[in-house]
């Protein structure tokens, strides 16, 4: 399934790009959902990107821990997936409804599901930040929240950092859920930190 979903995305996204009428005709826009009915939105959004390096980073990021958690979660993977991607627009949907300019578009909260997934089931597992500073995976993943937390306070970024945490939480939970030991292995990674 991980790479349908890859190719799909790509293919898209390459095409979409190159055609706004079409990158428009599928992005997530609150207001036409809520007064127009037009539902595939919130699930055509997360198949296109803005640009080359909008699509290399989120298909770079799915790859390289998606890889890893198709292979655990099996069957449960479009699961965690598109649960993530449909639960990702929900900060959206409600708070602009009724606002005719807001867009979106992007994987970004499914690939934070499965980024979080990842890090629930090997929470002490290096990863390196910005490719060269080493930490644990939990670590990774608060230092995650808090970034996506402040940046969505402040706004004007022109990103829907509520978009990534919501799908982060998604992917948290349900990992949580589908294997409810990850508790334990996550609070002996945080104190091993200290």
């Amino acid at each position: 399934m991980l790479l349908l979903i890859l190719a799909v995305t790509v293919g898209a996204s390459l095409f979409a790009m190159k055609r706004p009428q079409i990158l428009e005709k599928l992005m997530l826009v609150p207001y036409n959902v809520n007064h127009f009915k037009e539902y595939y939105r919130i699930v055509s959004h997360g198949f296109i990107h803005a640009d080359g390096t909008h699509l290399f980073f989120n298909m770079f990021v799915l790859w390289e821990f998606g890889t890893t958690v198709e292979a655990e979660m099996g069957g449960s993977f479009p699961v965690l997936y598109f649960g993530a991607l449909l639960t990702a627009t929900i900060p959206a949907l409600t708070k602009h409804k009724d606002n005719t300019n807001y867009r979106s578009l992007g994987a970004s909260g499914a690939v934070s599901a499965v980024l979080m997934a990842f890090i629930v089931a090997h929470p002490t597992q290096p990863l390196l930040l910005f490719f060269i500073i080493p930490m644990p995976a939990i670590f990774a993943g608060v230092l995650f929240f808090l970034y996506e937390r402040h940046m969505q306070k402040n706004g004007g970024s022109g990103i829907a950092h509520d978009a990534h945490i919501y799908g982060a939480l998604f992917g948290l939970l349900f990992s949580i859920v589908k294997d409810p030991s990850s508790i334990d292995r996550m609070v002996s990674a945080i104190i091993q930190l200290f």
